[in-house]
């Protein structure tokens, strides 16, 4: 039977339009990636966050085969990165860089309306990256070598010695506050916009202590300016053998172990998080990436997407709770 021009003329439409039903419906990460992807870091170059980030970012690179490029924005205890990211377009193209027990404790403290995000519902976890226990670090002059020094300095001088965090609500903030109720010390709280600028107010003597993660603490301990007292871990690190844990000195509740990951603003597909995942997961697994990170102190954590959200939603709950129960506040 001959078919109609009419016919002829329906039958093409229709096929143009499953085509483009078909090009519209084909997964955007069909490429993925087509450009340079950008790790958004909440904090100043050099300290604990930045070291891994990009140290994690040069293997993301190779595996994905395109730059992965560090991109520092410091101020308010990383939340403006964490703002910034949440605001990113939804094509795994912008990434943060988290120290997630850090972005925990601070919406905790200061409230999801303050920090201006919540984690749980506006980020997604595409891979927990490892654990960075904390160190005590002390400025050399002060004479101390352990915490009975500087608890018994400390005790007897109330409110005299000053330590340094990445700002209100941070991790080092938070930490110190904890360790100062329960080795039942005055301590004068003095905030920074990163890492490295108290650091070297700590070297330089302005300020007298600080709890840093075990990159910072390991990169300013050849100088011979600081001294650790302590590591706030239930085990000794491996670079460390002659540091003992707080548990060792006397405290043996306190634990505090910084837990970094990566995260991407809610709304990225599904498959670029599975993509990015797998990437990472190939990267931290090779001998050479544990070795160098095992060198800053960090035990390397692989996880998928899904225990990478089951991970974030302890810490949100571990940090919660631990903040209720010693009702620190910010002042």
């Amino acid at each position: 039977m001959k078919k109609s021009p009419l016919f002829h003329r329906l039958h093409c439409l229709t096929l143009a339009a499953l085509a483009g039903a078909a090009s519209v419906a084909a997964p955007a990460s069909a490429a993925y990636p087509e450009k340079p992807i950008s790790l958004v870091v909440g904090f100043t170059p050099g300290g604990g966050v930045d070291v891994v980030g990009r140290i994690i970012a040069q293997g993301m690179g190779e595996k994905l085969k395109t730059s992965v490029v560090v991109e520092n924005k410091p101020g308010f205890s990383g939340n403006i990165s964490a703002q910034y990211v949440k605001r990113a377009a939804l094509d795994g193209y912008t990434l943060l860089m988290a120290p997630t027990t850090s972005y925990a404790m601070t919406e905790k403290i200061l409230g999801k309306e303050t920090v201006g995000y919540d984690l749980l519902a506006d980020f997604i976890p595409v891979s927990t990256l490892g654990e960075l226990p904390l160190i005590l670090l002390a400025n050399k002059q002060l004479g101390m070598n352990n915490f009975a020094d500087m608890s018994a300095k400390a005790r007897a001088n109330p409110g005299k010695y000053a330590y340094g965090s990445t700002g209100n609500g941070s991790t080092e903030h938070i930490v110190t506050e904890l360790f100062r109720q329960q080795a039942k010390v005055d301590l004068l709280h003095v905030p920074y916009r990163g890492s490295s600028p108290a650091m070297s107010d700590l070297l330089g003597g302005e300020i007298q202590l600080m709890f840093t993660t075990s990159p910072t603490a390991l990169a300013n301990l050849p100088s011979g300016r600081v001294t650790a007292l302590g590591v706030a871990s239930q085990k000794r690190l491996t670079v460390l053998p002659d540091v003992p844990t707080f548990a060792e000195q006397g405290l043996p509740a306190f634990n505090a172990v910084a837990v970094y990951s990566i995260l991407a603003p809610k709304g990225t597909p599904d498959e670029v998080i599975v993509q990015l995942n797998a990437a990472i997961s190939d990267v931290l697994k090779t001998p050479a990436m544990k070795e160098k990170l095992s060198q800053l102190g960090v035990e390397v954590v692989q996880t998928t997407p899904q225990q990478s959200r089951q991970r974030l939603e302890a810490e949100v709950t571990k940090w919660s709770t631990a903040i209720d129960q010693t009702k620190i506040t910010v002042q």
